[in-house]
């Protein structure tokens, strides 16, 4: 995913914090609310958690993420698409921080030691979770690689709404419970929502220099008025799902989540008013921050 969430010094202090700001921490919690939340939906349903296969998962769903960035960056800067006029935080090989060889062996070792955690994940969830892994990794890889990269398309948000929501939170509530169903499916596109909402701030924030390197994202095709309509919509979608969810569960405690209403409002309203800028580093990493508090509540709620 291409985001990261508050403004950076041009110039790292130390070839570690190069590493820290190009793995892009701020947002590493896209990945880990669904792990969470698939958790706490196979507990409500079965009051057992297998430690290992749920924090194995975690592991393996943030290393495809980070070497995602890192491929992103990497592939950014080949393309030229980190110009000067980029209004994002600065990127570790554009800015020098990082050569492209160190990056790109960088993105083989986290994607390589994720097909070995994920060989554990297979052989405890079987097939489906072969599948899934093979299908979430060529994804990372393609989202700014190959012929017409993913992030370079319409379809970004799509990519983050299947990844980072529907095969993130069923996989892991799979792998807790050895089947799927609709509670854990509505659970996966509220998450799946959330994420796409990052990308939209991503996409919307960079949309003029997008459209003068010839990355056709959705915003670039659409315009601000009908990403700033798509934010709201997606913002306020896992809220209104609320009810399904208590609905399928006979849960009344999934109304928890209702607390974070008020900042996730705050948020749309703020980026229905701002200009494409600088300020939309922040609104990226605090919506962010809106999932993960929407998860802890909604996990809380599921494990009382």
């Amino acid at each position: 995913m291409n985001t990261e969430s508050n403004s950076t010094l041009s110039t790292p202090h130390s070839t570690l914090n190069s590493w820290w700001l190009a793995i892009r921490p701020k947002t590493l919690s896209v990945s880990l609310a669904p792990v969470l939340l698939g958790c706490a939906l196979a507990w409500h349903e079965s009051r057992v958690l297998l430690w290992l296969p749920a924090l194995i998962a975690l592991l393996a769903a943030m290393l495809i993420q980070i070497g995602t960035n890192l491929h992103n960056d990497v592939k950014d800067y080949e393309r030229g698409a980190d110009t000067p006029q980029r209004l994002g935080p600065s990127r570790a090989t554009a800015s020098g921080w990082l050569s492209a060889a160190q990056v790109k062996r960088a993105v083989a070792l986290c994607f390589a030691a994720a097909v070995v955690l994920g060989a554990y994940l297979v052989w405890h969830g079987g097939w489906p979770i072969l599948l899934a892994g093979l299908f979430s990794v060529a994804a990372g890889l393609a989202y700014t690689g190959g012929p017409r990269p993913i992030a370079y398309s319409a379809t970004g948000e799509l990519f983050v709404w299947l990844f980072f929501g529907v095969v993130a939170v069923m996989g892991s509530f799979f792998l807790q419970t050895f089947h799927v169903d609709w509670a854990a499916f509505v659970g996966a596109n509220m998450l799946g929502f959330f994420a796409a909402a990052v990308i939209v701030v991503n996409n919307t924030r960079d949309l003029d220099s997008d459209r003068k390197v010839g990355k056709n994202t959705l915003a670039v095709r659409v315009g601000l008025g009908w990403s700033r309509a798509e934010y709201a919509v997606l913002m306020t979608a896992p809220f209104c799902l609320l009810p399904l969810l208590g609905m399928l569960l006979r849960e009344a405690t999934v109304w928890l989540p209702m607390l974070a209403a008020p900042w996730a409002v705050m948020l749309v309203q703020r980026f229905c008013r701002a200009a494409p800028g600088l300020g939309h580093n922040r609104l990226l990493a605090q919506t962010a921050q809106v999932q993960l508090l929407f998860t802890v509540l909604l996990s809380v709620g599921l494990v009382l």
